[in-house]
């Protein structure tokens, strides 16, 4: 059986260099400001799921707190484990697949790291995999983007350069799904990856939660936390309690 998409393309190195210029000062404040708004028990355990090279999950231990990353990426937990300490720990790991029983308080899904399954049962069987992993009453932060607005403001082409490569970006809405073509030459070798995301609107979150034995108790629209605006926000924040069993 072939990889996945997301099993190819979050790999490579050109997923990194596209991505590079990520505002990590605006991820930095994000995280600030959940920090400041949670107020986490400074025993708390923290994971952080689909956290990439392990810059947040990195930022959250500076900041005192036993704090364990997960990631599909085999490249990008094998660089994340040079920032490993006592209290920082980095694993391989499918989110859709069991991590562990009531281990941690708080959970941590961030900067659009969801959506990117086959199916919509995949990614209900994530979330259930989230609620198990935290202790009764954890919460989960999930941050994806606003599926309305980023709809309405869908660029179909767009071209960029990085390190000297330009990548050919096209986009457009397929089903429940915004499919991203990503074109580019390097090393005088053609290459295409493709992104596909679910255009997650509130309502699909409000079910999925439900039935993965969450309550959302509260939800922003920005980093700032501003109120969410489904025509407005750039960001949907979903602050979600786990239910009593």
């Amino acid at each position: 059986m072939g990889k996945k998409w997301f099993e190819s393309w979050f790999n490579t190195p050109y997923y990194h260099i596209l991505y590079k210029n990520r505002d990590n000062a605006e991820a930095a404040l994000f995280i600030d400001n959940l920090f400041e708004h949670f107020h986490p028990d400074k025993h708390a355990r923290l994971l952080d799921i689909a956290c990439g090279r392990g810059r947040h999950a990195k930022y959250m231990s500076d900041k005192g707190y036993d704090t364990t990353g997960i990631d599909l990426s085999e490249s990008s937990i094998a660089y994340a484990k040079k920032y490993e300490n006592e209290n920082l720990h980095f694993h391989v790991q499918d989110m859709r697949k069991k991590y562990c029983n009531s281990c941690f308080d708080f959970a941590f899904n961030l900067f659009t790291s969801f959506g990117y399954f086959e199916t919509e049962k995949e990614h209900l069987d994530a979330l259930k995999v989230f609620n198990e992993a935290l202790k009764p009453d954890g919460i989960l932060v999930l941050d994806y983007f606003n599926a309305t607005k980023a709809i309405q403001d869908l660029v179909p082409v767009e071209i960029t350069n990085k390190n000297n490569i330009t990548f050919n970006i096209s986009k457009h809405l397929e089903g429940k799904k915004i499919h991203k073509t990503i074109n580019f030459d390097d090393d005088n070798k053609s290459h295409q990856y493709v992104e596909e995301v679910f255009a997650f609107t509130l309502q699909d979150f409000h079910s999925m939660l439900e039935l993965s034995n969450f309550t959302i108790i509260e939800k922003f629209g920005n980093y700032h936390f501003q109120d969410f605006d489904q025509n407005e926000s750039p960001r949907l924040i979903l602050i979600c309690k786990k239910k009593h069993a």
